[in-house]
C-alpha cells in the first residue's frame, strides 16, 4: 500500500505548475526562440521550389529521343534526352513473348510505317524533375528522371500499343490511351500509380482535359485495315467521343459523330474517325479532324451540333488513293492561339501547315512542309509550332502574319511537340 504523499511535496508540485500567466510568457518566449532559430537556418536546407525554365519538348518517336528546344524566340535547341534508357531490357521482354512480340513487329509494319515507336507524347511532372512519355511500341508509360536520364518508374497499358497523353490542369495526373486495350489510364504523374480507368471506343487517340473537370477522349477506329473505301466505313470499328469525369472517371457521356455527320450538310460523305481537336477558351465549341479529309469540322459543344465545316487545298501532288495515306489521316494536327481567333492545321499528306481565320474561315498562304504531324502553340502564343516528321525539323510559323519564322532540325520522325518545364539551366542529363 502506497503512502498518500507529505503536504510538503504537494506544495512543492503546485508551486512548480507556472501560474496560467507565466505559461502565457513561456510560450511567447519559447516560440520567439524557435522564430529566432528557424531565422538561422541555413538558405541550402529550405526545400524550395526549383526554379524552372519554359521549353518544349519535341518526340522524335522512330529515335527514343526528346529534343529539348526554346518555347519562343529562335526557338533554339537547349539540349536532348534519350526516353528509352531501358531499351534493351524492354526488347528482351518483348522477344521471350511470342504474343507481345507479334504485336511488337505489327506496330512496326503499321503504325510504324516500318520502324519501332519509341516515343509518342510526353509531359513534364510539375516540379521538372521527370519527363513522363508513352511508348507505343513497349506498351507503356514511363518517367525519366530529367537530372540523370534514368528510369524512375514504368506502367504497362492494357494491350499492348500506348497512344496520346492529356495531363490535368493543375498537372499532377496524365491521362493515357491503351490503343489495343480500349482504355484510358489515368495515372499520379509523380508516382505512376494508376487512380482509374475508364473504357472508350475502338483505338482511343486524342486525350483532353477540360477545365470544367472532364476528360474527352476521342477513338479513331481501325485505321491500320485495309477498308478504305466510302462504302467500306462500317468496317472500321466503334468510333465515339467518350466523356468522363476527371475525379470519378466515370463515364457521362458518349457522342457518336457519325448521327452528327448525317445531320450536317453533305456531312454523310466524311469519316467519323475524329484525329486532333482543339477547343475555343471558353470550351464551347470544338474544331475536329477526321481520316482522310483536307479540313476540319466545328462543333457547338452546347446544342450537339456540327456548325460548319472547311475545305482546305488539296496539294496536286497528292494522290487521293487513301490507301496511301499514313494511319489514314490526310490532315493531322490542330491548335488555336490563346485568343480563340486563329486555328492552325497540319495538312499531313499536303505537305503544308496554314494558319485558319475563326470567324470567316479563310486560310493563310499556305507554308510548304514536310509530312507535318502536329501543332501546338508557343509559350508565347504568337506562334504555331509543328513537327515535320518528314523533314526531321519543327517550324514555328506566326498567328499574326500566317508566314513562317524558323525550322529547327530535330531527331528522326518528330510528332508529338508539348509545352514543358525544366530546371533552369538544364542542357541534357548529367548522369
Amino acid at each position: 500500500m502506497h503512502a498518500a504523499p507529505s503536504p510538503d511535496l504537494l506544495s512543492s508540485r503546485r508551486h512548480a505548475v507556472p501560474s496560467p500567466t507565466r505559461r502565457r510568457r513561456l510560450w511567447s518566449t519559447a516560440a520567439a526562440a524557435l522564430m529566432a532559430a528557424g531565422a538561422l537556418v541555413p538558405a541550402s536546407t529550405a526545400h524550395a521550389a526549383p526554379a524552372l525554365q519554359e521549353v518544349m519538348l519535341v518526340g522524335n518517336n522512330w529515335e527514343g529521343t526528346a529534343d529539348v528546344i526554346k518555347s519562343t524566340g529562335d526557338f533554339a535547341k537547349v539540349g536532348r534526352i534519350n526516353l528509352i534508357p531501358d531499351k534493351n531490357e524492354r526488347l528482351r521482354e518483348i522477344y521471350t513473348d511470342p504474343i507481345r512480340l507479334i504485336f511488337f513487329l505489327g506496330i512496326r509494319e503499321s503504325a510504324g510505317e516500318g520502324h519501332d515507336q519509341f516515343v509518342d507524347d510526353m509531359y513534364t511532372t510539375p516540379d521538372g524533375s521527370a519527363i513522363v512519355v508513352s511508348r507505343p511500341s513497349f506498351g507503356d508509360v514511363a518517367s525519366i528522371d530529367t537530372a540523370t536520364g534514368q528510369l524512375k518508374w514504368r506502367f504497362r497499358v492494357a494491350g499492348y500499343r500506348s497512344d496520346h497523353m492529356a495531363v490535368s490542369p493543375d498537372g499532377t495526373r496524365v491521362a493515357v490511351s491503351a490503343s489495343t486495350g480500349n482504355t484510358v489510364h489515368v495515372l499520379d504523374i509523380r508516382t505512376g500509380a494508376q487512380v482509374g480507368s475508364f473504357a472508350t471506343g475502338d483505338k482511343p487517340h486524342e486525350n483532353v482535359f477540360t477545365r470544367d473537370g472532364k476528360i474527352w477522349n476521342m477513338s479513331i477506329g481501325e485505321v491500320n485495315n485495309d477498308f478504305d473505301a466510302p462504302w467500306q466505313d462500317f468496317l472500321k470499328g466503334d468510333r465515339k467521343i467518350t466523356v468522363a469525369d476527371a475525379q470519378t472517371l466515370k463515364v457521362i457521356r458518349t457522342i457518336d459523330m457519325r448521327e452528327r455527320l448525317n445531320a450536317f450538310p453533305g456531312g454523310k460523305d466524311y469519316s467519323d474517325s475524329i484525329r486532333p481537336v482543339a477547343f475555343t477558351p471558353d470550351e464551347s465549341t470544338m474544331y475536329f479532324q477526321v481520316s482522310f479529309f483536307n479540313g476540319f469540322f466545328e462543333y457547338d459543344v452546347a446544342t450537339d451540333k456540327i456548325t460548319r465545316m472547311k475545305t482546305l487545298p488539296k496539294n496536286p501532288g497528292t494522290s487521293d488513293d487513301r490507301g496511301t495515306f499514313v494511319n489514314d489521316s490526310r490532315h493531322h494536327g490542330m491548335s488555336m492561339n490563346p485568343a480563340g481567333t486563329k486555328l492552325c492545321i497540319a495538312g499531313t499528306m499536303d505537305d503544308y501547315a496554314t494558319v485558319v481565320d475563326r470567324a470567316t474561315l479563310q486560310e493563310s498562304p499556305l507554308v510548304p512542309a514536310t509530312k507535318p504531324y502536329w501543332a501546338t502553340v508557343s509559350g508565347d502564343g504568337k506562334a504555331c509550332v509543328i513537327s515535320e516528321s518528314g523533314a526531321d525539323q519543327v517550324t514555328a510559323i506566326s498567328f499574326a502574319t500566317g508566314q513562317k519564322i524558323t525550322s529547327v532540325p530535330v531527331g528522326d520522325h518528330p510528332q508529338r511537340v508539348r509545352i514543358a518545364h525544366l530546371p533552369t539551366g538544364w542542357a541534357g542529363p548529367t548522369g
